[in-house]
């Protein structure tokens, strides 16, 4: 199965949106060489994607200004931009961990292996308590070693946590959710027509700086990877971003400084009328929702799309879930890592490998899946400016990993991964309260406006939850 070139990989993610195939003339994409040494395609589809949030914002350039900008692509760059929260430093040390070290593979009494997600302290908690282990490896590869993988995965998510057996891709195929996921598009960007009038682009303030959201307001509700990732990409493009999280809450130091450049991070806690107040008021007074929480989780207490509709017609609300709003697992909790062990890429990574499993070189799907997201929703306010509308976008790591497998393999990959010694062209400095950062520059660059970020990363809850201005 020979990987897909990337401007063919483009043109499909750009069929996946709406988009008018002319519309790919004022992309140029330079630099194709492997950059990863990995069989899977995590060089086109960075490509793919990049390119696609990046000709998202061009074609929101022309309804704002009636012309096109081009698009360039530089491949090298949007690959390295797949490992950014990896490559990020601050005082030229890596900011925190990114995993926990009792995170990842374990082999079961029947041959096979698990994979116990346990970064955050509740999921390693309930973990524990179910194998009766302590925290450290030994004693969990003992515990997991009484249990038959399957079982094992179905007792550890019936208590709140997480948990995969590794599977072949066959399998996948073969099972209920791989099935649902089979039925499914990549994506999805569904009109409703609500009487909400147009939202011309060009109505926003102009300025010596203006970019192509200048002026959109994007109430941030994500958290992890692939969510953050899609506002942070909107921020690149100009839009005003506010994250919003809550104190309670565990997160990733790591995570949350590579994803919040360009944004303000506030806290509110719903479990408090005050903050519930304060959502309310923050999603009636923006223009795009990004929420990555469960499917049905947030619409339980109120901020579903079809209550934030009623509070503010025209809004642009994406859901991100983990496997999709269809199938048995679509209530499951869910991460890329596991994502890639449910559904064969880990397992077929280790057997082209010659080892037992091997996951991707980067959190390809949760790149993936952010940039489709910021392509999806400015391809929604695109179309809002021309036709008026509320517009529901649904997007998952599970589909993503779908689309992600049938790009084929790379039959020459690159011989080592890219490392903070191969990228200093690409990475800039800034100084931020995380320290002094050289962090991987946007990549999806535009000949007029390139991608920016105005803002160094705030800490988690240094900012007001209110809009700048």
């Amino acid at each position: 199965m020979v990987v897909t070139s990337r401007s063919e990989a483009l043109a499909g993610v750009w069929s996946a949106l709406g988009g008018d195939p002319g519309d790919l003339e004022h992309v140029r994409i330079s630099n194709e060489q492997p950059i990863y040494a990995s069989h899977f395609g995590v060089d086109t589809a960075a490509t793919a994607t990049i390119g696609a949030s990046a000709l998202a914002a061009a074609r929101v350039w022309r309804e704002r200004t009636e012309r096109w900008q081009q698009a360039e692509i530089d491949a090298r760059h949007a690959s390295v931009a797949y490992r950014s929260e990896r490559l990020l430093r601050a005082g030229g040390e890596p900011v925190g961990e990114q995993w926990h070290d009792v995170s990842g593979y374990y082999p079961t009494a029947d041959g096979r292996y698990i994979h116990l997600h346990c970064n955050f302290p509740h999921f390693r908690a309930r973990t524990l308590e179910v194998l009766g282990a302590e925290e450290n490896r030994d004693d969990i590869a003992r515990a997991c070693a009484q249990w038959n993988a399957f079982d094992l995965e179905e007792t550890v998510i019936a208590a709140r946590s997480c948990a995969f057996m590794l599977r072949s891709r066959d399998e996948w195929h073969a099972h209920p959710q791989g099935q649902a996921l089979a039925t499914l598009p990549l994506l999805t960007i569904t009109r409703h027509d609500d009487g909400s009038p147009p939202e011309p682009l060009s109505d926003a303030p102009a300025s010596e700086d203006e970019m192509p959201l200048s002026g959109v307001r994007v109430l941030d509700l994500t958290r992890v990877i692939a969510g953050p990732l899609c506002g942070r990409t909107l921020a690149s493009y100009g839009a005003e971003v506010l994250r919003v999280g809550a104190e309670h809450l565990p997160l990733s130091r790591r995570l949350a400084a590579d994803t919040s450049f360009g944004k303000r991070f506030a806290f509110l806690d719903l479990r408090e009328e005050e903050g519930q107040q304060r959502l309310r008021e923050l999603a009636a007074s923006a223009g795009v929702v990004v929420q990555g929480y469960r499917p049905g989780t947030l619409a339980g207490r109120g901020y579903g799309f079809e209550a934030i509709r009623e509070l503010r017609p025209g809004i642009v609300y994406l859901s991100l879930s983990a496997w999709s709003e269809a199938g048995p697992w679509s209530q499951r909790r869910g991460y890329d890592s596991l994502v890639q062990t449910a559904s064969g890429i880990a397992l077929e990574g280790g057997l082209r490998a010659g080892v037992e499993v091997r996951p991707l070189p980067a959190q390809a799907l949760d790149h993936s899946v952010g940039y489709l997201a910021a392509a999806a929703v400015m391809t929604a306010l695109a179309r809002r400016a021309r036709e008026g509308g509320s517009y529901e976008i649904r997007v998952s790591l599970a589909q993503t990993g779908r689309w992600f497998d049938a790009l084929g393999r790379v039959d020459e990959p690159a011989d080592h991964d890219p490392g903070v010694e191969d990228i200093a062209d690409l990475t800039a400095p800034m100084a931020s309260e995380w320290g002094d950062l050289a962090y991987v520059r946007p990549a999806g660059v535009l000949s007029e406006t390139p991608p920016r970020w105005t803002r160094p990363p705030a800490l988690p809850g240094a900012d007001e939850a209110a809009w700048a201005a």
